[in-house]
């Protein structure tokens, strides 16, 4: 069988693009919620704390959709000879996935966990933007 490189380092740039896109979506998402937790912390009552939950239930969809991204961009990169052992390992970015939206049991303890969650995706774009500045 032929191997195209071009064809193959497109839909790995590709896919990594996508990856990339659903990480700022989800970032942009925890920096909102982030500042209405700050609001809800200084006393901003029943709006901002729905404001503040409505943020945190699109920023889950979006690192979702990342984790998805991420599967993908791994795999593409594996077709890729000289990438194969350089895949994005979702794992060391997603940890906090698992426990980031349960028992959140009071607001600081919220607005810790969204600081993490940003430094997490944060760390998940960095690493990204490496692999992507390889492949150009």
């Amino acid at each position: 069988m032929y191997y195209d490189y071009e064809k193959e380092r497109a839909e790995a740039f590709f896919a990594g693009e996508r990856a990339r896109n659903s990480l700022q979506e989800a970032l942009k998402a925890l920096n909102s919620a982030r500042n209405w937790g700050v609001w809800d912390m200084l006393g901003g009552g029943l709006i901002s704390n729905l404001v503040k939950h409505s943020k945190i239930s699109q920023a889950s969809g979006y690192i979702e959709r990342a984790k998805a991204d991420l599967q993908s961009f791994s795999r593409e990169l594996c077709d890729m000879q000289e990438f194969a052992d350089m895949g994005v390992n979702i794992g060391d970015f997603w940890g906090f996935a698992d426990w980031f939206f349960d028992g959140l049991f009071a607001d600081w303890v919220m607005q810790n966990r969204i600081n993490e969650a940003r430094s997490q995706v944060e760390r998940a774009i960095a690493k990204v933007d490496v692999v992507l500045e390889r492949i150009r």
